[in-house]
């Protein structure tokens, strides 16, 4: 195969589909906490959900999965979910909900490019919570290439974005 072909770059991933154990449980967790809508229920088995009214940005499932366990870590598979939220005010609103809640974290980081939230959904899959910074804020090497890293994001000047 030829190594010239690059996927063009306007290309998005434009959903993610889940095997889940549980249909009402994951709505609770994705429509319920994290506030996506639900768009449509295919039978009792499946559920399509979003944000602004797509057909779907998350499928959720249990036509392999109805009351399994969650998969084992330590096995090839998804490693999370990321979500993109449009402003670093928003993810410090989602933040401050999903903390409210009392729903468990993962992790909290400053990557340099973005900064991030992550959290086990109740089939224990990764979901990554997360904002862009403008890329003209990206930290960079010397010869241009970006430079990302991961250090302990500071939640409390996250919040003061509700300020």
């Amino acid at each position: 195969m030829s190594s010239d072909y690059k996927v063009p770059s306007q290309t998005r991933i434009g959903h993610v589909h889940l095997k889940v154990s549980d249909i009402q449980r994951s709505l609770d967790f994705y429509c319920g906490l994290l506030g996506f809508e639900l768009i449509t229920m295919y039978g009792d088995q499946a559920a399509f959900i979003s944000a602004g009214g797509y057909h779907h940005h998350i499928g959720l499932n249990t036509w392999q999965s109805e009351g399994a366990p969650p998969a084992p870590k330590r096995i090839p598979g998804l490693f999370h979910t990321a979500i993109l939220y449009p402003t670093r005010k928003d993810l410090a609103e989602i933040f401050k909900r999903v903390y409210e809640a009392g729903y468990p974290f993962t992790g909290y980081s400053d990557h340099g490019v973005s900064e991030a939230l992550y959290l086990d959904d109740p089939d224990e899959n990764g979901v990554e919570l997360y904002w862009d910074r403008p890329k003209e804020q990206w930290p960079r090497e010397e010869d241009g290439s970006i430079t990302m890293y991961t250090r302990s994001l500071d939640l409390r000047d996250l919040l003061s974005e509700l300020e």
